[in-house]
């Protein structure tokens, strides 16, 4: 489940209040104060995907202070990433500075004081986890907090990525494919390259991370018919042979990953208001299935149904229903 709100209504001091609230409640607590001359108004969006915390935040220029005092009224023993959507702003903890610029992500221990100056109207995504679940030292993870990590290329660009796309699947009710402990491998990885210690993670975390990013390259390619294990291979620098030991860990094959993915995009389009006027065989070339009889037929063993039929039958379930995919048997 996922909260949103929007701060947007009443006189400065109690919006200051509700924000502080918000953030509390999706973060931790922190000593908050907004810059002069700006309107506070901002918005947050949080919830929880697997077994980390993500928050989306959108807000005008603050400083923010997690004191010892808050640390010790309310001690979270958890870490965090943020990663900057638009604007610029500087991390502080341990005596470094990180300034981030849309793109970098930078981490926080969240036991111990953190500070932050945001230079403009900003957007960020937390993320927050047991440093339990990073397969690193705390001496290892307390030198890297503060550092600036871009998102721009290899394994930063790949965490940037996954905590963006866990903000998208907030208010999914499908699974969100893993993603959480795909984003805190891939996680592991871009530290432990900061500290040139890669080659000392577990051997399962650097192949979970492989798999993370080749599941990231699928996911962005899905529409492309011309898909396959050699293409995907080949963009990931691995052997095919490889490709499909990956998958192996899934009990799957990639052929069978694609197809999954492909027909979960056609569902959620089906059921898109929007995308009404589109016929169903549209909608299948969309995602790469461009044979509309094949489509059909794969769609029917996946859904129990065909897709036009499916698409009637969502359109018209009752309004108690909370998901067509439940309603089916109902009304049909």
């Amino acid at each position: 489940m996922s909260v949103l709100v929007r701060i947007h209504d009443g006189p400065h001091a109690a919006r200051l209040e509700h924000f502080k609230r918000v953030v509390a409640t999706a973060i931790v607590p922190f000593d908050t104060d907004f810059h002069a001359g700006h309107e506070l108004t901002g918005e947050v969006l949080s919830g929880r995907v697997g077994a980390i915390r993500v928050t989306r935040v959108s807000a005008p220029p603050m400083n923010a202070t997690r004191t010892a005092g808050l640390i010790r009224a309310a001690d979270s023993e958890l870490f965090k990433i943020d990663l900057q959507l638009r604007g610029r702003t500087v991390f502080a903890q341990g005596g470094r500075e990180a300034t981030l610029r849309p793109g970098d992500f930078t981490l926080l221990n969240l036991s111990r004081p953190s500070g932050l100056v945001d230079r403009d109207e900003h957007e960020m995504v937390a993320v927050l986890f047991s440093p339990a679940a990073l397969p690193l030292a705390p001496d290892e993870l307390d030198r890297l907090t503060a550092v600036r990590i871009s998102g721009r290329s290899g394994p930063g660009a790949l965490t940037a990525a996954l905590a963006y796309r866990l903000t998208r699947r907030l208010g999914d009710r499908e699974p969100a494919a893993a993603l959480d402990t795909g984003l805190l491998d891939v996680l592991a990885v871009a530290l432990a390259q900061r500290l040139d210690g890669v080659a000392a993670l577990p051997r399962a975390t650097r192949r979970r991370a492989l798999l993370a990013g080749v599941q990231a390259f699928i996911e962005q390619r899905l529409a492309d018919p011309a898909l396959s294990p050699g293409l995907i291979a080949a963009a990931n620098h691995i052997s095919v042979r490889l490709l499909h030991k990956l998958f192996e860990t899934h009990e799957t094959t990639v052929a069978a990953w694609v197809r999954q993915r492909r027909l979960e995009r056609c569902r959620r389009d089906l059921l898109d208001p929007s995308l009404g006027g589109w016929p169903a065989a549209a909608i299948g070339a969309r995602w790469g299935l461009r044979d509309a009889a094949n489509f059909s037929r794969l769609f029917r063993a996946a859904y129990g149904l065909p897709p036009g039929r499916y698409r009637l039958l969502a359109a018209g379930r009752p309004q108690h229903c909370q998901s067509a995919h439940a309603c089916l048997t109902a009304i049909g």
